[in-house]
């Protein structure tokens, strides 16, 4: 980074006023014992966004984050969407610069995945149970560390800024959504609505992870999606491949041919015009990531795989964090019961996947896909096409001030930089924050590899927990000292 683009140094006058970060983590540390009870408390309520049954605890929560963020001197309400409500709190900033100071935006989601299968939990999921485990204790729950634990990092930082100096040093905004686990269907069309109220000049997000228990990390890449529905229709109705097989065309191997076409011999994709914007990694990143000691053996050795596969000539980190890819995520059609019926089904369906980096055009790489498709089908055959859904790839500056100045919030936690790595997933709400509120995010989260996201026994090492407080509260300190 930039010596022109790091944080203003201690001795700023914007820093004189504030708390020195070991008085920060010590608050937090004096606090903690309260903090993880608060934590299990908000773990105990069964959010389950995407059941309907779950709608009366789903409210609850979001009401119980209110309170929460009343008691800390923030205007909070959990307002009224076209689905489960939305937390929107506001803090003015203590002190006379805070107005000259960065406006934070904060966004995370209070709902969870539901906790199927039960019986495979070691303790009930909405109880949460503080257990011994390698690294220490650890919170075992459904929703520990997706998201209402990162949640509860960035409250629990303000809950020790309101302790040493009566509230947060800069204007402070909090976004946490009930639907991020069900689809996010409210999420754009209220930040449309309340844009006003949610202006600010960075966001922060904390729903990703570390490298691991003492290495922190900001997350720069964050992949795009595109996911299509294709069906290929063939004749009017299903017919007897005795009788009509090998003089019709066969939906179900024409899909199929289409689909083995969407890769070369170099695992590349064919679509014309699928890498434009592509770029490569900067050297720089590139050094640091082959650095890391990552081995492919560990990370494949427990989904029982021994070697890689993808585009060749890259790293695994390359392919899943920097590279776009074309998968096919299901394919159906005829006949697919038990035993045996001679049919040559009239339609095929497949559903694909984008992953999408960079530059990449979500809505291009829509279209060329239909076209490569429709290019490809013979004489009596069509193609219907369905979108489920699409966003575009986000790309963190390293030039950033505010990266800047989270790197020495992290760095004076941790007592080392964090890494700046990426991730092959997608969070939607990233890209509709970019492109409806005008800011960018940063991903900085506590999660582990081995947390069990979306899995039986969830959970979240409390070392973790600890330096997320910590490093949030260190983090917003660092963004108190730039001027807006």
């Amino acid at each position: 980074m930039q010596a022109s683009d790091s944080a203003i140094s201690a001795n700023s006058p914007n820093a004189s006023a504030l708390p020195s970060t070991t008085a920060l983590c010590d608050a937090v540390d004096r606090e903690f014992a309260q903090s993880t009870k608060r934590l299990c408390d908000f773990l105990r309520i069964p959010s389950v966004s995407t059941d309907p049954a779950f709608d009366g605890e789903t409210r609850r929560c979001a009401e119980w984050l209110v309170d929460a963020l009343r008691a800390l001197g923030f205007t909070a309400e959990a307002a009224n969407t076209i689905g489960h409500p939305m937390v929107v709190a506001h803090h003015p900033g203590v002190g006379p610069d805070a107005a000259s100071r960065p406006r934070v935006l904060y966004y995370g989601h209070y709902d969870v995945q539901p906790a199927d299968p039960l019986e495979l939990w070691t303790s009930p999921p909405f109880e949460p149970a503080i257990v011994d485990g390698p690294r220490g204790t650890r919170v075992v729950a459904r929703g520990a560390v997706d998201d209402k634990g990162q949640v509860m990092g960035i409250v629990e930082a303000l809950r020790a800024w309101h302790a040493l100096a009566g509230g947060p040093p800069c204007p402070v905004t909090l976004m946490i959504e009930g639907e991020e686990e069900s689809g996010s269907k409210s999420l754009e069309p209220f930040m449309h609505e309340a844009k006003a109220r949610l202006a600010a000049d960075v966001c922060v997000v904390s729903d990703t992870g570390m490298w691991d228990v003492t290495t922190p990390a900001i997350t720069t890449r964050l992949r795009g999606l595109v996911y299509m529905e294709v069906t290929v229709h063939g004749p009017t109705r299903d017919l007897h491949s005795g009788m009509y097989g090998g003089a019709v065309p066969n939906p179900i191997n024409v899909l199929a041919q289409i689909l083995a076409g969407l890769h070369d011999d170099e695992r590349r994709v064919t679509i014309p015009g699928f890498y434009d914007g592509v770029g490569e990694l900067p050297a720089s990143t590139k050094a640091q990531w082959e650095s890391l000691g990552f081995s492919d053996s560990e990370f494949l050795g427990e989904i029982g795989l021994s070697a890689g596969f993808g585009e060749r000539g890259r790293s695994t980190l390359e392919r899943t964090w920097s590279r776009p890819t074309c998968d096919v995520n299901g394919i159906f059609g005829g006949y697919t019961g038990k035993g045996a019926k001679t049919v040559i089904a009239a339609h095929a369906t497949a559903k694909v996947s984008f992953r999408l980096v960079s530059k990449q055009d979500p809505a291009k790489i829509a279209r060329a896909f239909e076209e490569f498709v429709r290019s490809r089908l013979p004489v009596g055959c069509s193609a219907s096409f369905e979108s489920h859904g699409a966003n575009a790839a986000i790309e963190v500056s390293e030039s950033s001030r505010y990266l800047a100045a989270a790197d020495a919030g992290l760095k004076a936690v941790f007592g080392k930089a964090p890494l700046l790595i990426g991730t092959g997933g997608s969070i939607p709400a990233v890209g509709s924050i970019q492109r409806i509120l005008g800011m960018d995010s940063l991903l900085v989260g506590f999660g582990l590899d081995d947390d069990c996201v979306h899995s039986p026994n969830e959970k979240f090492e409390l070392a973790c927990y600890q330096n997320a407080i910590r490093s949030h509260a260190c983090i917003l300190r660092e963004f108190a000292q730039l001027s807006r």
